[in-house]
């Protein structure tokens, strides 16, 4: 397995890691079964690096991965989040930074997951109602108290990355971020490259819609999140599949699948980029991990470059109401 530093750590993470979100909610496929053997099988191939989320759930995928992963806790990075509120219910109850808080969930998510320590604890959205200098400061103190190893941002701009960074070392910065999404490259890429923050792409497959395996609307399961999305809905989704298209002309010309063209280009922008796709099938796992040992030239880069420029995607990545609470 290829590994990465973490930013600011001793920590080697492997060059792809695993979106475990999709097990437990919003999006409807595999069985908790095999969401448990497919984390196995990722572990017995050299794949480390976990990411999970207090709200995915919610609260339900901390204790699924933290089952999984019982007794092979020294083979695992684990990283989790906290920051976005969720009632029992599934309700969404906003965004919450402050110091009670981030201790009380920090001490929930080492009780579901069953560890005794956290490997990097991320802010998942940021409090605009807090200072950030707060928030890190608790979450610095529960690295002196031996609960977290190391800090994360996700979806923060660069100035909130500076303060915070100034307050104690951030590790990792969590933003979306594929052939369908290539805002961070204009300020957030270059801030975390200056201040030696490992950058985590998550969604690097746009929603599974880079593995060409959406052709309509129909395709996605009921009660799935992404029939909600704003790329996903009318005439975006059709300007979508055309961009998709392209890309699949390029993957045959390669001789690889369409995700796995899509990932390859992800690790091409840098050796600071770890992208974690999701999934909860052992059979796209494999698919994945096999984009880790295609090298693209820099002309076939320069022909992904032409059909997938920034700002090619039609849609907003979020709903109107959701964006609110990214880049904060």
């Amino acid at each position: 397995m290829k590994t990465r530093t973490l930013g600011h750590s001793n920590l080697e993470i492997s060059a792809l890691g695993l979106g475990c979100m999709g097990m437990s909610e919003f999006y409807k496929s595999g069985t908790e079964a095999e969401s448990i053997a497919t984390l196995h099988h990722a572990l017995d191939r050299g794949l480390n690096f976990l990411d999970t989320a207090d709200m995915y759930g919610p609260f339900k995928n901390e204790e699924l991965v933290g089952r999984a992963i019982r007794g092979r806790r020294p083979e695992v990075v684990l990283a989790t989040k906290f920051g976005n509120m969720r009632g029992q219910d599934g309700s969404f109850k906003g965004v919450n930074g402050r110091p009670d808080y981030v201790r009380a969930c920090c001490d929930d998510s080492l009780r579901r997951l069953g560890v005794e320590h956290i490997d990097l604890y991320y802010q998942h959205r940021v409090d605009r109602t807090v200072p950030i200098e707060e928030t890190v400061g608790t979450m610095a103190d529960l690295v002196k108290a031996g609960k977290v190893r190391y800090l994360g941002l996700s979806e923060a701009s660069p100035a909130t990355i500076r303060r915070a960074h100034a307050v104690h070392p951030i590790s990792a910065l969590q933003t979306e971020y594929s052939l369908w999404t290539r805002d961070p490259e204009d300020a957030i890429l270059p801030t975390v490259r200056e201040l030696g923050i490992t950058f985590v792409a998550y969604s690097p497959l746009g929603r599974g819609f880079l593995t060409a395996r959406f052709r309509k609307l129909e395709d996605i399961p009921e009660g799935d999140y992404r029939r909600n999305a704003p790329r996903f809905q009318g005439e975006n989704f059709q300007k979508n599949l055309d961009l998709v298209a392209k890309i699949e002309g390029l993957s045959r010309q390669k001789g690889v699948s369409t995700s796995q063209l899509a990932l390859a280009w992800v690790l091409a922008q840098g050796e600071d980029i770890v992208p974690i796709p999701g999934t909860t099938h052992r059979s796209h796992l494999v698919e994945n991990l096999a984009a880790l040992e295609i090298v693209l030239t820099s002309g076939e880069l320069a022909q992904i470059e032409a059909v997938a420029p920034p700002g090619i995607a039609a849609g907003l990545r979020y709903p109107e109401a959701t964006l609110v609470h990214v880049n904060g």
